[in-house]
């Protein structure tokens, strides 16, 4: 942890030390330290083992400080905030989901290591890790020593060229052209065996044909997953490669021996055809993978790839990488905005859809802040960077996206045990059906033994098992950054379908948030335009939200406002001004009684516009009542039909504010809730949360993610709600950029849809393997078709995934 001092380039960190036994020990490395110049101060805390320094950084480094500590006998272990890291890395070599179990298993027993969670279906491995204890080097060398290769992106591109997904489609085409090749022969041998087993017409050759067919797809096109196969075994685990490799093999060395054996039958064909089924499964389980991280790939494409820089009075065309922070940036009609930034020169209208969800562009004019990736529409402007790289709102987002697809939701647990189970008793199974057939399988035993326990280990699917929860997560994280709803990781995402209770923040969350003028009711013969126009003259100068709200609607209205010759605040009552030699007063009833200006006759219409929760102004010229103006913070066009579509979803709504009763209950009673807790302070709002939870709801928070944090943070799922870059994406479970109510019910249905799916994926893993090996057992299933059931297993779950892409989730 890093301060910077109020004192003259001082700065205090905090470090761990090791090796303290006693309060002896701390007051040692106090004196210690405090004996180095450049230290104003050091405080050792014996009971957490850490000490705080206070220095100079022109004068010492962190790395004197730590030699000190290692000179006076203790370990000096760095600085707090490094301890923990998240580290993120792409992983190749993963054929199945015992592979990603078997990395898990290996970097758990590492010493540092918080948490290990390998996403499959992304081909990534996310690590928590204390950096004290364990480093980024080491943590590759546990996955590269388990048989796995660690990619580094960056590199890859640089030697490579191109971008990933160009790689993508490169290593794609490369699978299609073995595939072709594969498919080929496969067509050739199954007519041959076909011919002989349908109508008994033997070709002349047969068996040696089936093996020159053979062995190109089973040792050349199946050359990979036999090496998956070893290095899978040979550090000390089983993965889906191992049973391909012992099934393609099996039935590849019994069609030899059927050679020598009279009578045998030969599984030579079947040798070739399960390994061609299941590099036909693999290369569809590809392409279903690549189009399940489509949304990381639409943000990607929405960011501009150069950027035009001001220097020396010159435009220089720059990649966008390339940008930094203060650099000026010009944008021309048209285009994209490259990165964050605020403008300095210039006015235009930018698309800011991408963000706000909005469709009308928004002016921009010196010192309005732009954001990156969003489309300048018609002027021309120079902006300053503020923020690059992965600083910008839009990496921002695109990080949460992978870190929220990378999580693993509480539903996955089962079925990550069994994974890590799967092959060895697989194998076993395979082993005790050989036996049993060969013990009681009458004649021509040994062969039916070797063709029902071939059978076993090909159709026994492991990747249906892994794949089911994580392309579900991937599929709806995505299509919830395209709506505009950032999830945080897969527990959010799963806690949100079982959410019985939703509580609202009222300002800002179910009102705009800032007060509009909503009525315009004129007295003793002035008209709406001379009402207002008086009014906003009046507080033309005033910094009052109340005012601002009066002058913003007659610049609507494009009245012309006058300059007023005096003005004056009267605290608690509203304010005076001279306007045209006009003495105008706005303000409440006491300012009105003071002046002697009759209201009876408005009395009535001001205590229902009161009641209704809206703010009542009164306005007098020249001693005689002009009328009233009624500002108040307005519903969001949205809110109430979100309310409702909540409520008719059978969850209870409740509201949260700090005003009145009867402003509450004005705005409640508009948008259609019933539960109301009215004048609750900010510290209060937690106690709400947890009182609903004491009633047995699961609750959701929605707030602005600043002032209700606490609350936040007590929900079963915090939901903060802003718009643009007017929030912290990550305060929150769950992050609503655009602004609008229905995003909380687009969660929640996106959340019980995700969560439909992966229910179903793994009643159908789990089915399909508890129905298929025992049938597989029995010795009713050919070996080449269970190759087939077992790739179209795992096809039939990412499709199904696949299908969340075509949800329609916005509320009508």
């Amino acid at each position: 942890m890093t301060t910077v001092s109020t004192k003259t380039n001082l700065t205090k960190e905090t470090y761990r030390v090791g090796g303290m036994t006693c309060a002896a020990c701390a007051a040692a490395i106090e004196r210690g330290l405090k004996k180095k110049t450049g230290v104003s101060d050091a405080v050792v805390n014996f009971a957490t083992g850490k000490v705080t320094v206070t220095f100079d950084p022109q004068q010492l480094s962190r790395q004197e400080i730590g030699e000190v500590i290692n000179g006076l006998g203790y370990d000096f272990l760095g600085e707090e905030a490094q301890a923990e890291t998240k580290l993120v890395l792409p992983v190749g070599g993963m054929t199945c989901a015992a592979c990603a179990a078997a990395i898990e298993r290996g970097l758990a027993k590492k010493e540092g290591v918080a948490e290990a969670v390998v996403n499959f279906a992304a081909g990534k491995v996310a690590v928590r890790y204390d950096s004290n204890l364990i480093s980024r080097e080491e943590i590759v060398g546990v996955i590269e020593g388990l048989g796995y290769e660690v990619r580094n992106e960056e590199a890859e591109e640089e030697r490579k060229g191109g971008d990933p997904e160009e790689r993508e489609r490169a290593e794609l085409a490369a699978r299609k052209r073995m595939l072709i090749f594969v498919m080929a022969i496969t067509v050739v041998t199954e007519t041959l065996m076909f011919l002989e087993y349908r109508f008994h017409l033997h070709v002349p050759y047969h068996d040696w044909i089936m093996l020159v067919a053979a062995t190109p797809i089973v040792f050349w096109a199946g050359l990979p997953t036999h090496r998956g196969a070893w290095r899978s075994l040979t550090h000390g685990s089983a993965n889906m490669d191992v049973l391909i490799s012992l099934g393609t093999l099996s039935a590849y060395a019994w069609g030899i021996a059927a050679f020598f054996i009279p009578q045998a039958v030969s599984f030579m064909g079947i040798s070739s055809m399960i390994m061609a089924f299941h590099l036909l499964g693999r290369y569809l389980e590809a392409i279903a993978r690549s189009k399940t991280s489509g949304a990381i790939r639409k943000l990607l494409e929405l960011g501009a790839k150069t950027a035009r820089i001001i220097v020396d009075g010159q435009e220089k065309e720059i990649p966008v990488e390339q940008v930094r922070v203060g650099d000026l940036v010009a944008v021309r009609p048209g285009e994209k905005i490259p990165v964050d930034g605020e403008v300095v020169e210039g006015y235009t209208t930018v698309d800011e859809s991408m963000v706000t969800g909005e469709s009308i562009p928004v002016e921009k004019t010196a010192g309005d802040a732009v954001i990156g990736a969003t489309i300048n529409k018609n002027g021309a402007i120079v902006f300053k960077a503020t923020k690059v790289g992965k600083e910008t709102f839009l990496a921002q987002i695109i990080r949460m996206v992978e870190e929220a697809q990378g999580s693993k939701a509480p539903i996955q647990e089962l079925a990550d045990k069994v994974t890590g189970y799967f092959v060895p008793v697989v194998v076993l199974i395979a082993v005790a059906t050989f036996a049993g057939w060969l013990l009681f399988g009458g004649t021509a035993a040994l062969g039916r033994a070797v063709f029902a326990s071939i059978a076993v280990l090909v159709i026994a699917c492991p990747c249906a098992l892994g794949l089911a929860t994580p392309t579900a997560i991937m599929v709806g994280t995505g299509l919830g950054a395209e709506n505009g709803i950032l999830i945080k990781d897969a527990t959010s995402l799963q806690t949100m379908q079982d959410i019985t209770a939703v509580i609202f923040d009222k300002t800002g969350t179910i009102t705009k948030g800032e007060p509009e003028v909503t009525d315009l009711i004129p007295a003793g013969g002035a008209s709406e335009e001379e009402l207002l126009l008086l009014a906003a003259s009046g507080e033309i100068s005033s910094e009052h939200p109340l005012g601002q709200a009066i002058v913003r609607a007659a610049e609507e209205r494009q009245l012309a406002l006058r300059q007023a010759e005096s003005f004056m605040a009267i605290p608690g009552h509203g304010i005076r001004a001279m306007i045209e030699g006009r003495q105008v007063f706005l303000g409440n009833r006491k300012l009105m009684a003071e002046q002697g200006i009759d209201i009876d006759e408005v009395e009535s219409i001001l205590t229902g516009l009161e009641k209704t929760g809206k703010t009542a102004m009164l306005v007098a010229a020249d001693g005689k009542l002009a009328g009233i103006i009624a500002v108040a913070d307005t519903v969001k066009a949205d809110s109430k039909k979100a309310i409702a579509a909540l409520e008719k979803a059978g969850l209870t709504t409740a509201m949260l504010t700090g005003d009145n009763e009867n402003t509450a209950k004005a705005i409640a009673g508009e948008v259609g809730i019933a539960r109301v807790l009215a004048q609750v302070l900010p510290g209060q709002k937690e106690a709400e949360v947890r009182r609903l939870q004491e009633e047995g709801h699961r609750v959701a928070m929605v707030g602005d993610g600043i002032n209700d944090a606490p609350a936040l943070a007590q929900a079963d799922v915090g939901v903060a709600i802003g718009t643009g870059t007017d929030i912290a994406i990550e305060t929150a479970d769950i992050t609503l950029i655009r602004g609008d109510l229905t995003s909380v019910v687009t969660a929640i249905t996106l959340s019980r849809e995700t969560f439909r799916v992966i229910k179903q994926n793994l009643f159908w893993a789990f089915g399909y393997n508890i129905l298929a090996i025992p049938i597989a057992a029995s010795g009713r299933l050919s070996p080449a078709l269970a190759a087939l059931a077992m790739a179209m297993s795992s096809i039939s779950v990412l499709l199904n995934s696949l299908r969340l892409r075509r949800l329609k989730i916005k509320t009508e």
